[in-house]
């Protein structure tokens, strides 16, 4: 079966407050980036990723993985690994904002991203005042492209 996510993708102009956001510990890397292939780990999940071409709309298929698994998997990483504490902050109309909050080689980067059921919802979506630049479409913002750039600082 095809699945397909939808989403938008900001800067974030300032933090809001998080004080009663569900968070996450997400540590990622790249056995691929052409196509997408993605190891992560979320807190104590493991999940293999492949991402298909696109901005706004692009195939994605998930599959849980075993802690072996991605531990061995680990080891074939290219580039730098993405560790990002991501907050999950509820918006109007249902949406959830994920705001990613980076360590390691991206110390201080920080991006928001909106899922939506539908091409049109996602074209009419108003961001917040706290989100900043829409960088849905811009490639350097991907987390695979930032594991290949922060590898070579």
């Amino acid at each position: 079966m095809e699945n397909i996510e939808i989403e938008r993708k900001f800067l974030v102009n300032y933090i809001p407050d998080l004080k009663n956001c569900k968070s996450y510990y997400i540590k990622q890397g790249y056995l691929s980036i052409n196509p997408v292939l993605r190891i992560r780990q979320k807190n104590e999940k493991y999940i293999f990723t492949f991402k298909g071409k696109g901005d706004i709309q692009r195939e994605e298929f998930e599959k849980q993985i075993t802690k072996e698994e991605f531990e061995n998997l680990w080891l074939k990483i290219e580039g730098e690994p993405i560790i990002k504490t991501r907050y999950i902050i509820p918006l109007e109309n249902g949406l959830l904002a994920e705001l990613d909050i980076y360590d390691g080689s991206l110390k201080g980067f920080k991006n928001v991203e909106v899922e939506f059921n539908n091409i049109k919802d996602a074209e009419n979506f108003v961001p917040p005042d706290w989100f900043g630049e829409d960088i849905t479409k811009n490639v350097k913002y991907t987390n695979a492209y930032l594991s290949k750039v922060s590898a070579k600082k």
